[in-house]
C-alpha cells in the first residue's frame, strides 16, 4: 500500500474593514470585521473535523503569519491545540480571546501540532501602496507615465519584488518538504499524519501556491481566495 499524499491546506484570514473595500493591506494591522469572525467560525463547523476537509489529528505542523488577523482566524477555527498558542501572553493578552467557545453544532476538533508563528508567509509589502486600492494606484501610476501595475511582474515600490517574495516562500517550501512531508512519503512517519495548514494572505498565499506547483510568481495559477477562504494542495 503506498504511502498517503500529505497535503497542505491555505487559510486566507477573515474579512477585514480593508479586505471589503479593496485596500491593499500589508503591515497594516487591522481586526476582523463581525461578520468576518462569523464566516471563519461556519468554516471551522464545516471544514475542519475528524469527517471533514481539514482532520486535526492528521495535521504535522501549522504555521501562522505574524499579523493579527491571521491570527485570529486561526482561533476561531476552534482546533482545541493541545498547548497554548505562542502569540497568547498572561502579561499582555489579545483583544479577544484565544479560543472561540465551542457549540454543540461543531465536530470534535483536537490537533497536537506544533505552531510556527513565521515572517515568510507574511503578507506581501505593498510598500508605497499600503493602504490603496486597485483604483488608486492605477491612477497613480498613469500620472507618473508608468504601465498599469501586475504585482507578480512589477511588485510594489517601497515594498516587495517578485524575487524577494520568491525567496522567502521558496524557503518555507523547502522547510516543508524536509522535515513535515518527506518522512510521510518515505513510509516513516505515522500514516496520514502530514499534512500542513497554512494561515496568511491573499496573495501571499497565490505566490506560495505559484511557487508549490513548480511555476514563477508571474505565472501564479488562477487561484482566488476570497477572505476567509479555503485552498487544498498536494
Amino acid at each position: 500500500m503506498s504511502p498517503p499524499t500529505p497535503r497542505i491546506f491555505i487559510v486566507r484570514h477573515g474579512e477585514t474593514e480593508w479586505s471589503l473595500n479593496g485596500r491593499h493591506t500589508g503591515t497594516t494591522e487591522l481586526p476582523l470585521t463581525a461578520n468576518g469572525e462569523k464566516r471563519i467560525r461556519a468554516t471551522g463547523r464545516a471544514l475542519v473535523g475528524d469527517d471533514r476537509l481539514i482532520v486535526p489529528k492528521n495535521l504535522a505542523h501549522i504555521y501562522v503569519s505574524p499579523r493579527r488577523r491571521a491570527q485570529r482566524t486561526f482561533e476561531l477555527l476552534n482546533f482545541n491545540c493541545g498547548a497554548p498558542l505562542p502569540w497568547a501572553s498572561t502579561t499582555n493578552p489579545p483583544p479577544s480571546s484565544t479560543t472561540s467557545s465551542p457549540s454543540s453544532e461543531d465536530p470534535p476538533r483536537h490537533t497536537h501540532a506544533t505552531i510556527t508563528v513565521t515572517p515568510l508567509i507574511r503578507e506581501w509589502d505593498y510598500g508605497h501602496y499600503e493602504g490603496l486600492t486597485s483604483a488608486q494606484i492605477k491612477e497613480q501610476r498613469s500620472a507618473a507615465g508608468l504601465p498599469p501595475w501586475d504585482i507578480w511582474r512589477d511588485g510594489c515600490p517601497g515594498g516587495e519584488s517578485p524575487e524577494d517574495i520568491t525567496a522567502r516562500l521558496d524557503e518555507l517550501i523547502g522547510e516543508i518538504r524536509e522535515r513535515w512531508h518527506k518522512g510521510v512519503l518515505e513510509g516513516k512517519e505515522g500514516e496520514g499524519r502530514g499534512d500542513v495548514l497554512i494561515v496568511a494572505h491573499g496573495h501571499v498565499l497565490r505566490a506560495f501556491a505559484a511557487r508549490w506547483v513548480g511555476r514563477q510568481v508571474y505565472e501564479n495559477p488562477a487561484l482566488i481566495l476570497e477572505a476567509g477562504g479555503v485552498g487544498t494542495l498536494r
